[in-house]
């Protein structure tokens, strides 16, 4: 964890004192809504269908245990019970009334975090990967970097007001899980072969109307250059961003519109005109930086087999084999926590859940819970020996769902049931495939799939990059889904391409299981992964298996007469 100094904390609590004051001239009635809107978005506020909601910044997904205890905390006092995780590694309430916000960026300050910036048009949340420090496929720890791009970006005079959002990822690892090629900036950290530490830079990547895999514009940056190297790439989109068109405001069509290798040579110029020596990354600056860090103690010569209790738990070991990874430290694994629980919104967590979860980050994991972009949560240093025990503690909390990577690890924004620019629901599809695939041997049969789930072309639920993506559409005042396939976040990036004639609210479910059960159909040995079958038949058995008939949706609707679809809940 990164240790906040004097000056850290007096800065985050005089912001929210200043926000005080604003929420008081809002409450009085002496600025209008429209004069507090850039106001609160500053300060991650938004105004959704029924209430405003908070949005709090969990730089690169990294929370202590007591910061988590404080997120129940005022889950309990100032919302409804329960927090929101997002696949910015962020946190969000949905419930908060205005007079309370200071209170709670009071409570926050206290235990060094904020929601300054997680919103508006500048620099946001800095991501990573939330294996960050102990996948075993890393080769450079990412943190310090994220860390030093979030004090530079926070509050940068010049960078306040950007033609829109801004978001950076960073990762250090063979496999990329913060999806660097879907950002406005993604960075790699890797070693050359003098071992030295070097950056590609990707640049101009994002979802949303306009889906886009990022451009490499740098392949080896030196470690020094790493912060004039971005803020050349910022300063260009600054000066030359379109700001007459909010849905061409982002980098990326500014990447398209000039061609890589102009924005490239844009970025040069600027980098060339800088002044290098306030940026310059110093070996004694780093070092101070990285001095800034609770660096984990492992324990050494532990037993790096795997844990006896596998044969005598076939829950267990379906949990073991679907949620923990590789770790760098023989002895340790690293386990994910999945918050996708039966008949809950997928990244919700009860203020009871975050709180046992404190205590078994202080028991087992050194104190540390980490975000991910699934919108789950990560125990990143478990002893082997300790993962049963953490696995019944996780199984009384119902959140012992052996499904990481899975289909009903399913990512979802809020959709129609909280978001005033959705079109459908989304909460409700993803619980409805849950209940679809309840099995473990089916999950286990399926092997690794991404799911994907948005309630508008925004695409909060990021389903241009899930294996299956699905989009809510309005259609004449009813909801409908389009199904899209192929898409990945990873380092073999691509956009899911759609199939045809979006299907009804009814019919979503059962054209997802089509889907499915195409794929079982069509792979070519039980370990082929569902992107690779589809990268290897492409669309047509998938099209043919829907649309058949060539009638839209026909094809499935003999599946509907035996099919009970869940009731929604209400929000």
């Amino acid at each position: 964890m990164y240790r906040y100094d004097e000056t850290d904390f007096r800065v985050v609590q005089e912001r929210a004192e200043q926000f005080r004051g604003q929420v008081a001239r809002r409450l009085s009635g002496s600025i209008t809504e429209d004069e507090f809107k850039p106001l609160r978005l500053q300060n991650g506020l938004y105004m959704q269908l029924h209430s405003y909601m908070l949005r709090v910044n969990v730089p690169y997904g990294l929370l202590s245990a007591e910061q988590l205890r404080t997120l129940a905390d005022i889950a309990d006092d100032y919302d409804r019970g329960y927090g929101h995780f997002t696949t910015r590694q962020n946190i969000q309430y949905n419930w908060t009334d205005l007079e309370d916000v200071p209170k709670i960026l009071d409570r926050l300050a206290k235990v060094g975090m904020h929601a300054i910036q997680s919103s508006g048009n500048c620099i946001r949340n800095i991501t990573s990967d939330p294996f960050a420090g102990s996948a075993a496929d890393e080769s450079v720890d990412p943190r310090p970097y994220c860390e030093l791009l979030r004090q530079w970006s926070t509050f940068h005079p010049e960078f306040a007001f950007l033609p829109r959002k801004f978001k950076l990822a960073v990762t250090g690892a063979e496999t990329d899980r913060a999806a660097i090629a879907f950002h406005d900036i993604g960075i790699r950290c890797f070693r050359d072969d003098a071992g030295e530490v070097r950056f590609e830079i990707w640049v101009g990547g994002g979802q949303g109307r306009t889906p886009v895999i990022a451009e490499v514009i740098e392949e080896a940056l030196p470690e020094r250059s790493l912060l004039a190297y971005v803020e050349a790439i910022l300063r260009v989109y600054n000066r030359f961003g379109r700001r007459d068109n909010k849905y061409k405001a982002r980098i990326k069509i500014l990447v398209q519109s000039l061609g890589a290798d102009a924005f490239r040579e844009a970025v040069q110029e600027e980098f060339d005109a800088g002044q290098h020596e306030a940026l310059d990354l110093e070996p004694a600056m780093l070092s101070a930086l990285r001095d800034r860090f609770e660096w984990p103690v492992y324990e050494t010569a532990l037993d790096d087999g795997a844990p006896t209790e596998l044969l005598l738990d076939n829950e267990f070991r379906a949990w073991y084999e679907a949620n923990t990874r590789d770790h760098r430290v023989p002895g340790y694994r690293i386990a994910v926590v999945s918050l996708k629980v039966s008949g809950l919104p997928p990244g919700d967590a009860t203020s009871a859940q975050m709180r046992r979860l404190a205590e078994l980050a202080d028991t087992v994991s050194q104190g540390r819970v980490v975000v991910t972009h699934r919108q789950n949560l990560v125990l990143p240093d478990v002893k082997s020996t300790d993962l049963y025990s953490v696995w019944k503690v996780l199984r009384e909390l119902g959140l012992s769902t052996a499904n990481a990577d899975h289909v009903t690890d399913t990512i979802a924004c809020p959709g129609l049931d909280y978001c005033n620019l959705a079109n459908a629901r989304s909460i409700d599809i993803s619980r409805w495939i849950e209940d679809r695939m309840s099995n473990i041997d089916a999950e286990e049969e399926l092997g690794p799939i991404s799911l994907n789930i948005s309630g508008c072309i925004n695409a909060c639920g990021h389903h241009h990059v899930g294996n299956i993506g699905v989009l809510g559409i309005n259609k004449l005042g009813e909801e409908f889904y389009q199904l899209m396939l192929g898409g990945s976040s990873g380092l073999d990036a691509s956009v899911g391409k759609l199939l045809g004639p979006a299907f009804g609210r009814t019919e979503i479910v059962d054209a997802v299981s089509v889907v499915l059960e195409t794929y079982l159909a069509q792979r070519s040995n039980l370990h082929e992964r569902f992107i690779d079958t589809f990268r290897r038949v492409g669309v047509d058995p998938f099209k043919e298996a829907l649309y058949g008939d060539h009638q839209g949706s026909t094809a499935i609707r003999g599946r509907l007469a035996q099919a009970a679809v869940p009731q929604r809940r209400s929000a």
